[in-house]
């Protein structure tokens, strides 16, 4: 294959996005200087694990890694899907490797069922109800129904332990057109806080923490707690909350946070209650977490005009990249238009789909 042909990028910045949208694209990619002025320079071990993931849920894929691990070359091939179970490192989360499979298993071959084995939370990556309650829902809205993520085990860092199941069940030829230009009202605030190993009042303590912050919202707040013991609850001790705020058409934002050493319970509920109001001043219709699914499958749509409104703070540095790399590998521009309405300094995302056709349902 002549190099022309092979995009290249450097650094490590969005290495699992450009693995995805190489795959989408059918484009091989070459990502060079990986942590070349590190004292450990390359690959980090979960990025080489999340390599073998994709490994081995496409088919015919080509990988090729240089001796120092600060090159690596990606010819893509087919999205095949299928059963599989994929132990993930310690040093991220199975967040770190559900969330990209997410933008992949609607347009496999077969349907995803993929079980992750490791550390079910992190102060850096998605945790499991933070993907199941913010990420997911956002794929209902372009057409993928039937998705799901369940916890079989919870396992808090460092040893993790955990167990968590991912099932999509919708193949679909290619993503709905999204028109989505009204701020949602959020309706019901929910959550979930829970732990492993530890004494239960962990959880009662966090629950009131972020109580005392909502209560004096207008809308319905129901934080449930989840005591995990036994074989079931990791190899470590830990606990976390995440809270949801839901509107009456489905949208979703979410904030997350799990304790370390030292943490106090109240503090960490209190603090994330804090976080999830935040997220919903600064977002539109969908948070700044979820803006990269949306983006790319407003990518990959029908040949149509997609419409997303979005907040100026979301248009960050993560966007701007995001951008670039969309543009680099699929050739679309995405069109930032402010919204035409006294007192708002909403922008209007516009993208024109690029009718990306699901070739594993042509031959269905």
């Amino acid at each position: 294959m002549s190099s022309s042909r092979i995009t290249s990028f450097q650094g490590s910045r969005n290495f699992r996005l450009l693995i995805v949208l190489a795959t989408l694209s059918g484009k091989p990619i070459k990502i060079e200087k990986i942590r070349s002025d590190d004292l450990n320079p390359g690959l980090r071990d979960h990025e080489v694990s999340f390599l073998r993931l994709m490994e081995a849920v496409t088919n015919g894929s080509s990988i090729e890694i240089s001796y120092t691990g600060t090159t690596i070359i990606y010819k893509p091939g087919i999205i095949t899907g299928g059963s599989y179970t994929h132990n993930c490192p310690p040093s991220k989360p199975v967040g770190y490797y559900v969330e990209p499979m997410l933008y992949l298993a609607p347009f496999s071959k077969n349907k995803f069922s993929i079980i992750f084995r490791g550390v079910t939370a992190s102060h850096n990556d998605a945790g499991v109800e933070a993907i199941k309650w913010g990420l997911l829902p956002v794929m209902e809205k372009f057409g993928v129904r039937e998705c799901a993520l369940h916890t079989l085990k919870r396992g808090s860092p460092p040893l993790g332990g955990g167990e968590v199941h991912l099932v999509v069940d919708s193949l679909i030829a290619q993503p709905v057109t999204m028109h989505a230009l009204d701020t949602p009202q959020i309706a019901s605030i929910r959550g979930v806080a829970y732990s492993t190993r530890v004494s239960p009042s962990m959880v009662n303590r966090m629950i009131e923490g972020a109580r005392n912050v909502l209560r004096g919202l207008s809308c319905e707040v129901d934080i449930t707690a989840d005591v995990w013991r036994g074989e079931n609850s990791g190899k470590s001790p830990g606990w976390g909350i995440t809270l949801v705020a839901e509107s009456k058409k489905g949208w979703r934002y979410f904030a997350e946070n799990i304790g370390g050493a030292g943490d106090v319970p109240e503090d960490i509920g209190t603090q994330v209650a804090y976080e999830l109001l935040e997220e919903i001043s600064e977002s539109a219709v969908v948070g700044r977490t979820q803006l990269p699914l949306a983006i790319v499958y407003m990518v990959i749509g029908k040949e149509d005009i997609g419409r997303l409104r979005i907040t100026k703070s979301q248009v960050d540095e993560r966007f701007i990249w995001l951008l670039r790399h969309i543009k680099k590998m699929f050739g679309t521009e995405v069109f930032l238009k402010p919204v035409d309405e006294p007192e708002s300094d909403d922008i209007i995302v516009t993208i024109k789909g690029i009718g990306f056709t699901n070739t594993n349902k042509k031959t269905a």
